[in-house]
């Protein structure tokens, strides 16, 4: 636990220095054209950095040196335009002079017309060469970007102007830069939201079920009432980082359309953005919303905010007159970054057109599949296989009559408990398969350790299909030894590793910190019931060589010991599945209300 929490504090440290930008290592191509950082915050009106050149004027072929010095700062992103039209192309390419600090971009699909920063460390000053090209423009000016830390920063920092020298003097550029405001501005909300009109007038996303946020603090609520052609979301629930929502065409994260609503140093900034993959949220710079308003109160976060149905000039932004899955997502934040959330988003269960009908629904934040398959997966582990395992390690003299097939009861009972486990392990084993639709390379370790169990698990039916006979006692032997040391593998595989690491992943979602003491409590239920027998086999064993050394009714002797040692057994064993069944419907009903 120790070296856990070592590992999730470095984790969490790391995180804290790569929010100094959303690109802590410089590849900040989405960000060529308009020079703005995707932080989602308003840029810095007054610069405090200054860009030099060291001579006026150039001709093509000359290089010259580029200094962008001031204040210490993390990120940067330096070009060069033709002056009198700063929406034109790049112009030129730069060489780098210190490549531990900078590096050269590909923007525009113009190799080297860009240079940005190669990692979050503070600087003063950045130094490199701009080559002027051979059919550059008359006058050249300078920009650029600097990001002192995620929040603050500054967008497009005119630098000074060079000419050609027998350029006619510089004229007043087509384009003026001018400070852009990325946050529309928004307002506090009153009171609380209602869920009175949920199912009505409102289509409600509601967790738990029919709770209300007007009266419940932990009531996780999302709503969309259409007005004409817009619609008004309200969204609420306990978060003191971030809470978000998205509209998606499948259960998986990616080239969805997302908003959130950030908690940063007593205000909530309400921003549209767009999702690519499982990266950082590429934030809208646009005012594709309005009429936005928050509310913090006791650890509750509250926003709303407009927008159209229709918004074909924002690419990222869904038409809302389609179906779409929809998720809600909390987590953390620190100086306006979120990080990724803390648990699975609760995704509704199917698609729905959130302006069609109003309606009142729920949603899960694990999914069918991966609930069977932690389900099965307990069932095999925790009951079949463990109790399959004492009735053939200490109940061989308990059930040694024969029934079926000549074979005694207690292999009977054991083989059937053991097939059982088998036959759960394959198919809780694909059913994570068809959810993924393939191989998850998010999932950690625990993928692996399931394809070794599973394998162990076919493989020791097929090995006991081949048990040599009683009579062949050194090949018999050698079988019982490679069919325990598989068995116990797979056990330990299964319950220790497999099941520990599979409980902490986000796509079953079973609450902390009770899971891992239930886990821990089970594994000391099982290893104390055999140690119980075990001791209880020794001492019965110790008991009739007593009996055997005074030579007193032997025989008599041994059979009443052997009585009340079954007598032990079936109540041990009965106490113990009672346990087992006690963990069992535990974990299962975790299970069942995610």
């Amino acid at each position: 636990m120790a070296v856990l929490g070592f590992i999730a504090g470095v984790f969490i440290h790391l995180l804290h220095i790569s929010s100094v930008a959303n690109y802590p290592n410089g590849k900040v191509g989405k960000s060529c054209h308009g020079m703005i950082p995707e932080h989602g915050h308003s840029p810095q009106s007054h610069p405090v950095h200054h860009i030099s050149v060291n001579q006026k004027t150039f001709r093509p072929g000359d290089q010259l040196k580029v200094t962008l010095s001031g204040p210490p700062f993390k990120g940067f992103l330096l070009e060069a335009r033709d002056a009198e039209d700063l929406s034109s192309p790049l112009i030129g390419s730069f060489t780098l002079i210190n490549s531990s600090l900078s590096q050269i971009l590909t923007c525009e699909d113009i190799q080297g017309s860009a240079v940005s920063h190669r990692n979050p460390s503070k600087k003063n000053d950045i130094e490199v060469y701009w080559n002027a090209p051979s059919n550059a423009p008359n006058h050249i000016q300078f920009l650029a970007t600097v990001v002192e830390k995620y929040k603050i920063y500054w967008v497009k920092i005119p630098g000074p102007v060079i000419s050609q020298p027998n350029a006619l003097p510089f004229t007043t550029p087509k384009t003026t830069i001018v400070p852009l405001s990325t946050l529309p501005p928004d307002s506090h909300l009153t009171k609380p939201f209602s869920a009175s009109a949920c199912g009505n007038k409102k289509f409600c996303i509601r967790s738990p079920l029919n709770c209300d946020p007007e009266k419940e603090r932990a009531c996780v609520f999302l709503s969309f009432a259409r007005d004409g052609q817009s619609v008004m979301v309200e969204m609420s629930g306990p978060s003191k980082g971030y809470l978000s929502f998205a509209l998606s065409h499948d259960r998986w994260m990616g080239d969805d359309d997302a908003y959130l609503c950030i908690h940063d140093d007593q205000t909530v900034h309400i921003q549209a953005s767009g999702l690519t993959g499982r990266s950082h949220p590429v934030m809208d710079s646009g005012g594709s919303l309005e009429d936005m308003a928050w509310r913090l109160v006791d650890g509750v976060m509250q926003c709303s905010f407009r927008r159209n149905i229709t918004l074909p000039d924002f690419k990222n932004r869904f038409d809302l007159n389609t179906s779409y899955y929809i998720f809600i997502a909390d987590g953390a934040a620190d100086d306006g970054r979120i990080y990724k959330h803390a648990q699975q988003p609760l995704i509704t269960y199917e698609k729905y057109n959130v302006v069609d009908y109003p309606k009142n629904i729920g949603g899960s934040h694990s999914l069918l599949l991966l609930k069977v398959h932690g389900a099965l997966m307990f069932v095999a582990w925790m009951t079949t296989a463990s109790i399959g395992v004492l009735i053939a390690r200490f109940f061989k003299p308990v059930w040694s009559k024969t029934f079926f097939f000549g074979e005694a009861a207690w292999f009977q009972v054991h083989r059937m408990l053991m097939i059982t486990t088998s036959a759960l392990t394959c198919v809780a084993f694909v059913l994570p398969f068809m959810y993924r639709g393939g191989w998850s390379r998010h999932a950690g370790y625990h993928p692996y350790l399931g394809c070794m169990v599973m394998t162990l698990a076919v493989l020791q039916p097929l090995l006991a299909a081949f048990r040599p006979p009683i009579h062949d006692p050194s090949r018999r032997q050698m079988f019982n030894w490679t069919h325990w040391s598989i068995g116990t593998a797979a056990r330990i595989i299964a319950v220790v590793a497999a099941m520990f690491l599979g409980m902490d992943l986000p796509g079953l979602n079973l609450p902390k910190p009770w899971k891992t003491y239930a886990m821990i409590g089970f594994v000391a239920w099982h290893v104390g019931t055999e140690i119980v027998l075990e001791i209880h086999a020794y001492r019965l064993t110790r008991k009739v060589e007593i009996l055997d050394d005074t030579r007193i009714q032997i025989l008599q002797s041994f059979t009443a010991a052997e009585a009340e040692g079954h007598t032990f057994k079936k109540a041990v064993l009965a106490i113990y599945i009672w346990g087992n069944v006690t963990f069992l419907v535990i974990f299962l009903s975790a299970i069942n209300q995610l």
